[in-house]
């Protein structure tokens, strides 16, 4: 099928800058070494390298690999749910944006986080926002709006979670500590409110920053 995002594929002059690009950039201090997991495109990393970081990117699009290479990035072409040729603490920061919801192995991908860097910068689709519920409860369907347009048998979001079950999961993991839970700015007071206070309901991709505190 056309409409299917199963495999990400990058096409020339696409150079989409995402909403949790800026957030994610003001989270890493400037001269830092950073792992991009997932780096697509090179887009985040090619805006890190604006605060002298140095970045290493893994992806496993062949497309994506190709166009970080042609900007000069440093990447590798792998998968990102296995160890990862890096030595412990070989980072400042790890990266993985709108990406733990696609591998096979989302608790493998934390805990290499952890090993190879000191702090950590993750995000996903909050599958517990409240239009996902409402959508579930009234219809009896698989929700669409985390879906992002696409259907529950096309779409390579192939793990649904909460912000709720990924603190779970650091948690069960151990040794990290949540030193931020960021979100975009709606520039609405009390829809900010609610995703303030409400986050599990209200936040629709949570930026959660750790801190590993077993090194």
């Amino acid at each position: 099928m056309a409409h299917d995002n199963r495999k990400y594929t990058f096409t020339e002059g696409y150079e989409e800058i995402r909403l949790e690009y800026p957030i994610i950039s003001g989270l890493i201090l400037e001269n830092s070494s950073v792992l991009d997991l997932g780096c697509g495109n090179g887009a985040l990393m090619q805006l890190l390298e604006k605060k002298k970081c140095t970045t290493t990117g893994v992806e496993l699009s062949e497309s994506g690999v190709e166009f970080c290479r042609k900007k000069g990035l440093n990447v590798i072409q792998g998968s990102i749910d296995q160890p990862l040729p890096f030595q412990d603490n070989q980072f400042d920061f790890s990266v993985c944006n709108v990406t733990l919801q696609m591998v096979l192995y989302p608790e493998v991908v934390l805990r290499e986080m952890k090993r190879v860097s000191r702090r950590m910068i993750i995000s996903f689709p909050n599958f517990a926002l409240y239009k996902n519920r409402l959508e579930l409860l009234l219809n009896g369907r698989m929700p669409r709006k985390q879906l992002f347009g696409y259907e529950w048998y096309n779409t390579g979001h192939i793990h649904q979670f909460s912000l709720s079950d990924f603190l779970t999961l650091v948690n069960q993991i151990g040794g990290l500590r949540v030193i931020g839970i960021h979100h975009n700015d709606t520039g609405n007071m009390l829809k900010n409110f609610m995703i303030r206070n409400f986050r599990n309901m209200f936040q629709i991709i949570p930026i959660v920053g750790l801190e590993k505190t077993d090194m």
